[in-house]
């Protein structure tokens, strides 16, 4: 090991919200070193959504640290557990998943995450490989380690039993199932989120009951979404997809709250811990505008997937469009059948629906009487208004949503 246990330790514990424990994550590291043997870290993900984004990332990228401090990775695919679902968080039973949605899902997942980890050094497994293979006595065994009012201790279950909301049995067994993948692969270290403390906690029991030496749970924030409120999440619409256009990825970027920045930069860029703490300072001290240090965060983050090339691109654009007041260049077209209007006229909130701006009626009438829609580049207020419609109308709904109109 080229790094000795406080340079790694300085690494390991950068942008972490808690280590179970510190002493023995130290004791580890000494005696990986005396022993010139990595320790094995594990992150277990249930392919329940396929789409990775930056919230994501935040605990791929630890993983990484990891890695490039020549520790062997272990990525496990809850291929089994997925199935069930895991239960954190739910106030309802999760609906099951088939063989065939979990396994599609796995495959863009794992194919998403090698945009950060290095595909050659990361150990991919599936914890169908034990779990599948455990006989009812086996799993009669597994559960009796632990005991029904130590599981209701779990907040969510905790809640639901409260409120008489129904619990499967199954569920009870997806802690139990993912502390046993920690058995099966003799994990030295397991990383998650801090929603997840149960499940590595449950990890370091079953090792104790197995005779393991107990793995170190280290847990990472949850990112909160480009609103600065709700924690990053697709279905809230408050993400940035490591799949987004580069355009699009820095745009988000862009509209981050301002007290989000250091934040950001911490948990999902590669900067140096030096360059952190001056960016902080620069920003606490203000010889650093939040504008300039959003443009510099969206360089970095576009560049991370898209290369230095793309971000200096996706720069111009943004400063084009958004600071000089232009269009973008490559506007989406979408193709509006003549047939489906009436006299070539379309209600504007339809309009709106139709082009996927906005989820609903009401989401279409809010952003226009806040002024956030254009056509032509000219201010659209009225939401009872009927538009022209025409080929080539350009469709604006706050900075960056556009759309170019092609009638058929």
């Amino acid at each position: 090991m080229k790094y000795s246990v406080d340079e790694q330790m300085r690494i390991i514990k950068r942008g972490v919200a808690e280590i179970i424990s510190e002493e023995e994550l130290k004791a580890k590291l000494e005696k990986s070193i005396k022993e010139n043997r990595p320790l094995r870290v594990k992150l277990g993900v249930d392919p329940s959504a396929p789409d990775i984004h930056l919230g994501h990332t935040v605990v791929l990228r630890k993983m990484k640290q990891f890695q490039d401090l020549g520790h062997q990775i272990i990525f496990l695919i809850g291929d089994f557990t997925g199935r069930i679902g895991d239960p954190t968080g739910r106030s309802e039973t999760r609906k099951q998943l088939s063989e065939e949605e979990v396994m599609a899902n796995a495959k863009t997942y794992t194919e998403q995450v090698f945009k950060i980890l290095d595909r050659e050094k990361t150990i991919v497994d599936f914890n169908s490989r034990w779990l599948s293979a455990l006989n009812f006595a086996d799993v009669v065994k597994l559960a009796s380690t632990y005991t029904v009012a130590r599981m209701l201790e779990r907040e969510d279950f905790s809640k639901r039993y409260n409120e008489q909301k129904p619990i499967g049995i199954h569920e009870f067994f997806y802690p139990l199932m993912q502390g046993y993948d920690s058995v099966a692969l003799k994990a030295d270290i397991e990383l998650g989120g801090t929603d997840q403390k149960f499940n590595l906690l449950m990890g370091r029991h079953l090792q104790k009951e197995y005779g393991q030496e107990q793995q170190v749970a280290i847990m990472v924030p949850i990112l909160e979404g480009i609103d600065g409120v709700r924690k990053m999440s697709k279905s809230l619409n408050n993400h940035i997809g490591i799949d987004d256009e580069p355009s699009q990825m820095y745009g988000k970027v862009m509209s981050i709250p301002d007290e989000l920045i250091v934040r950001y930069f911490e948990l999902v860029t590669e900067i140096s811990l030096d360059e952190l703490e001056k960016i902080k300072a620069d920003l606490e001290n203000g010889s650093l505008h939040p504008r300039d240090a959003k443009m510099k965060l969206a360089r970095e983050i576009v560049g991370l997937y898209h290369g230095p090339e793309k971000a200096e691109e996706a720069e111009s654009e943004f400063k084009r469009v958004f600071q000089q007041g232009g269009l973008p260049e490559d506007i989406p077209l979408t193709e509006i059948n003549r047939a489906e209007l009436k006299d070539g006229k379309i209600w504007i909130v339809n309009l709106l629906t139709r082009l996927g701006f906005v989820s609903s009626n009401s989401d279409a009438r809010r952003s226009l009487v806040q002024g956030a829609v254009k056509i032509n580049e000219i201010k659209i207020d009225d939401p009872n208004q009927e538009i022209d419609l025409e080929d080539g109308m350009i469709v604006q709904l706050g900075k960056r949503k556009f759309a170019k109109i092609k009638l058929k």
